[in-house]
């Protein structure tokens, strides 16, 4: 058999499988505030989860054609499904090990540290498509601020408009509001993250002379999103735990704030078909939410402990993803 066409076929699958480990690494993004809240129980948040997931994959495709043709240009990749592989091998094993250790990091900071990396360890730095690329940085390093500002500012809000409201009418008008807000998150985490395993495939299949355009084959989306809405449904409950209590005491209130803040970030995101990390974003808006409640009740501790995961994700999957070429240049 043609070796282009095994490491092709190899990269499809091990999309979808970077797709699935999303799933259920990024399962947290949108169900954890509703889960800790008790506005749903663990399986139908996850049922809930997974079907929005599903259905927010297929309706875009701007990201995926971002990913595609933005970091490096795929139709002057030498020896492009090595690199390809490569990117996609590191990326799948720093998410493993953060998942493992129940820390959320980015999916998005490892998938595009790692092209890039493995872009430059096979042809130098020239590779990169800068104007494309920085666009990419500035999109995953200012949605986490931005985030952080839109859940200060709509749990302001919120607080405002039910200062003198029923405690437990609020609380139980929340929880029933929490799901429409998880149904949201759940949908725009979709229209953002499974792009990204599309536009790897789709990538792929124009290094390996298998598509002539950067448009998604629809085979492509059908895939990346049953791989992402099965992933979600596997869950990731270490992760859940982190998002969803460690950072601060969540309530219906804030659950819904954070959520409805965090969904529109990424939906913007995904109209403008920019890749932002989910996890970031729902991280930062609550963070921000309970800083508009009481700076001291968010554990800041953790919170930097997450910002670091941020910070070295990126240029660690690099170093992997590099290292990874070279390796793999050896056998094919």
């Amino acid at each position: 058999m043609d070796m282009i066409l095994v490491l092709t076929v190899l990269i499809v699958v091990f999309a979808l499988a970077f797709d699935f480990i999303n799933g259920f690494h990024d399962t947290a993004n949108s169900i954890a505030t509703s889960v800790s809240t008790r506005a749903l129980t663990p399986r139908r948040a996850i049922f809930l989860a997974a079907t929005m997931n599903f259905i927010g994959a297929l309706t875009f495709t701007g990201v995926a054609k971002t990913i595609t043709k933005d970091i490096v240009d795929p139709f002057a990749l030498e020896n492009g499904p090595v690199i390809i592989l490569a990117a996609l091998t590191s990326a799948i094993a720093w998410n493993l090990i953060t998942w493992y250790y129940g820390i959320p990091s980015s999916s998005s900071h490892a998938l595009i540290g790692s092209i890039a990396g493995a872009a430059i360890s096979a042809a130098g730095f020239g590779i990169l498509n800068y104007s494309g690329f920085l666009k990419i940085l500035q999109s995953l390093i200012f949605s986490p601020f931005l985030a952080l500002a839109v859940g200060f500012v709509v749990m302001t809000i919120f607080r405002i408009i039910f200062k003198n409201a029923n405690l437990y009418s609020t609380t139980r008008g929340f929880r029933l509001f929490q799901i429409v807000t998880a149904s949201l998150q759940a949908y725009t985490h979709g229209t953002n993250d499974a792009q990204k395993a599309m536009g790897i495939i789709t990538m792929a299949l124009i290094a390996g002379g298998y598509h002539a355009t950067t448009d998604i084959p629809e085979w492509v989306r059908i895939s990346a999103a049953t791989a992402m809405g099965l992933g979600t449904a596997v869950g990731g409950w270490k992760i859940i735990k982190t998002v969803g209590g460690k950072i601060m005491k969540i309530r219906p209130i804030n659950g819904a704030a954070a959520d409805l803040s965090s969904a529109l970030i990424i939906f913007s995101a995904t109209t403008f078909h920019l890749p932002v990390s989910t996890t970031h974003v729902i991280s930062s808006a609550i963070m921000g939410v309970g800083a508009a409640q009481r700076v001291k009740g968010v554990k800041w501790g953790v919170a930097r402990r997450i910002v670091l995961t941020w910070i070295i994700t990126l240029p660690i999957s690099a170093l992997i993803a590099a290292f990874l070429y070279q390796v793999f240049n050896l056998f094919f």
